[in-house]
């Protein structure tokens, strides 16, 4: 097998330098003076409120950086209509760091209806508008314009998830890499911690930027070394896509930015390369051409093992806002606090997520004892402790330290997922680890309460009675939310999901759990409307089983392009990249991109307001299902809307310059536009 390494891998901690950690990085000049500071190594902008806690990206780089022996400060949410804010604390003597946050900014601040949010939970006070859109760039070349020749380093989830040609659905165009816009020096994409310090230590130590690629997880632009092979992914004609394994050093091209741009199967082609080169274990690099130049991406980063991911939750955060924020709320902190972070990536691979595409599908845990610290120091340090512990979990609450039962098999694996289509036999899907964590939390002096809000993983779950057993009896307060997302298998498969048979099961060994332990729980399920590859029919069926099983939804989820996940390909191009992309011979997938097939789908799954039903009847009507409308409890909507409801049959159509009015033409429906 050629498994390509690129620069060595050291130790995460293995050039600390031990010191006095500033209380909080500093935010101001002030602050840099209390410590006797005369200038800052490194500068990280940031989009998000600073809080100095492991829940941050931000909090977490500055901390380890900090552990580096580096002088870290933080510049947050800055007014990005000019340079000056972005000269706070003077110029860097190493880099620039910039991140747009916790979140992508485009997710952030718009709806999938591409409405402006109000809110910002990554606020002060909640409040909106406090970033620009597309921030990294911004910041990127604000921080250009306050100190040229500083190097700019880009990091977080809005660069990982942008760093090669992507579609973006705000805009709803192609657009280049991140780091070309932003006119950055490097790219950090995934958990970059191992990067982020080597990187550090090498500009510290007089290295250009552009000598550093050779980091795993970097990104940057730069010509294919002489001593490379190329193997072409970019010949759509050729079903093998660059997946060949050749001798030697290799680096597959993926379809430029111009060929994505203009051919929708390019762009399909390129998701689909990009996602089965994302195995530590024999990922190769990648190139993609941006104009006259050459994108190049190392393959992704060594997960961190438990030890150093005890040694980054060690660090020694704050655990609070930083003061200057006074008592002003920060939703997502009021909303952590108290929560636990046990492990980080997840191997379900579905196709509308962008957590393996950023974390990785392997598991890195903490250990037991990093885990039991961390809570006592929630106890003991942060204000307002009752003894509730809101949440112990991760991307999933229920993958900890599972992986491969073969590391041999797991360095050569590119599945997208281990557990779809079905769950694969060389996954230790032991839940005896997490339960044992559990009981010992419990244990810990002080706590009252340990409760499980991140999503549990049922087709695991249902591999551990004694698991749901565990958490029905202990970390249940009256509902458990979970994500069958759909019924029906067309878009089940192309969000790589189980079938609801799996639901079905977990709800029956959830249920008898709950009677034994003589409580009264309930699952709220979650489930997606307009997702690519969803008919008119199956949302119809899926209205029906919600009515069937007396589920009324409150808020529903309608399908977001994020960029760079499957499903936003599968969006975008109407091809999907699960299988393999050819010219005139790749598998085809309906996306649903009109807005008013969109709200359809999701009026489908609020059934019963009353404001959807004219819409509704007259979908059913158009399906041929006239026979769903009344009132008997096997139908969908009532034939009479009540006094006052009803304000989709009061929207008129608009009217063209013509005088004739508009329409739009759904599969199987044809509504008003």
């Amino acid at each position: 097998m050629d498994i390509q390494i690129v620069a060595a891998e050291k130790p995460l901690m293995a050039q600390a330098r031990p010191h006095k950690p500033a209380p909080f990085l500093p935010m101001s000049r002030a602050e840099m003076d209390a410590l006797g500071w005369d200038a800052c190594d490194i500068v990280l902008v940031t989009g998000d409120a600073y809080v100095d806690h492991p829940s941050f990206g931000m909090a977490i780089i500055g901390r380890l950086l900090e552990a580096q022996g580096f002088r870290v400060g933080i510049i947050s949410q800055p007014d990005w209509h000019s340079a000056e804010p972005f000269k706070a604390l003077g110029k860097p003597k190493v880099f620039f760091g910039v991140t747009g946050g916790n979140m992508d900014s485009m997710v952030n601040r718009y709806t999938a209806d591409r409405r402006i949010r109000s809110d910002d939970a990554y606020t002060a006070g909640g409040e909106g508008g406090k970033r620009p859109d597309r921030c990294t760039v911004v910041y990127a070349q604000r921080c250009r314009e306050a100190f040229k020749g500083v190097p700019v380093v880009l990091g977080g989830i809005e660069a990982s998830l942008r760093r090669i040609a992507h579609y973006d659905y705000w805009s709803d165009k192609v657009r280049r890499s991140v780091l070309a816009d932003a006119k950055a020096d490097l790219l950090l994409y995934g958990n970059a911690e191992r990067a982020v310090v080597e990187v550090a230590n090498r500009l510290a130590a007089g290295e250009a930027p552009r000598e550093l690629g050779d980091i795993r997880g970097v990104a940057l632009f730069r010509r294919v070394p002489d001593d490379y092979t190329e193997l072409h992914a970019d010949d759509l004609d050729s079903a093998d896509e660059g997946a060949s394994r050749t001798k030697g050093l290799t680096v597959i091209r993926l379809p430029a930015l111009e060929q994505v741009e203009q051919d929708k199967e390019a762009y399909a082609r390129a998701s689909r390369v990009l996602h089965r080169e994302s195995n530590p274990g024999n990922a190769r690099p990648l190139v993609q051409r941006h104009g006259d130049r050459d994108l190049w991406l190392n393959p992704p980063p060594i997960p961190l093992t438990s030890e150093e991911m005890d040694a980054v939750y060690d660090l020694p955060y704050a655990r609070a806002p930083h003061p200057s924020y006074g008592d002003a709320k920060i939703p997502a902190w009021d909303m952590i606090k108290f929560s636990v972070t046990i492990m980080r990536g997840c191997f379900g691979g579905c196709t509308f997520c962008s957590i393996t595409e950023h974390e990785g599908r392997i598991i890195q845990n903490r250990s037991e004892g990093s885990i039991l610290r961390e809570i006592e120091k929630i106890r003991d340090k942060t204000p307002g402790f009752t003894g509730v512990i809101s949440d112990i979990g991760g991307p999933t609450a229920n993958m900890y330290r599972m992986a491969c039962k073969d590391p041999k098999v797991e360095a050569a694996c590119r599945r997208p997922s281990c557990v779809f289509p079905e769950i694969c036999p060389n996954l230790n899907t032991s839940h005896d680890d997490l339960i044992r964590l559990y009981r010992k939390v419990r244990e810990t002096k002080g706590i009252k309460k340990v409760m499980v809000a991140s999503g549990v993983r049922y087709d695991l779950a249902v591999e551990s009675p004694e698991y749901i057993k565990e958490l029905v009896t202990h970390h249940v307060g009256g509902y458990l939310k979970i994500a069958p997302e759909h019924t029906e298998r067309g878009p089940l498969d192309k969000m790589m999901k189980p079938g609801i048979g799996a639901y079905n099961q977990f709800k029956r060994m959830f249920d008898a759990a709950a009677e034994q332990a003589g409580k009264k729980y309930y699952l709220i399920p979650y489930f997606i409307a307009a997702h690519p590859g969803t008919t008119d029919e199956d949302m119809m069926n899926l209205a029906l089983w919600l009515k069937k099983n007396r589920y009324r939804a409150d808020q529903v989820q309608t399908f977001l392009p994020s960029p760079m996940a499957t499903a936003t390909a599968m969006y975008h191009t109407g091809v999907n990249p699960l299988r393999g992309v050819r010219r005139g011979g790749s598998d085809k997938v309906e996306a649903i991109k009109g807005l008013r097939q969109r709200r359809l789908h999701k009026a489908f799954l609020r059934y019963h307001d009353p404001d959807n039903w004219p819409v509704l009847r007259e979908a059913l009507k158009e399906m041929g299902r006239a026979d769903l409308i009344g009132s008997r409890p096997d139908q969908l909507v009532p034939a009479h809307q009540p006094p006052g409801t009803g304000k989709a049959a009061g929207t008129r159509r608009p009217v063209r310059p013509d005088g004739k009015t508009q329409r739009f033409t759904t599969k199987n429906l044809r509504v008003m536009k």
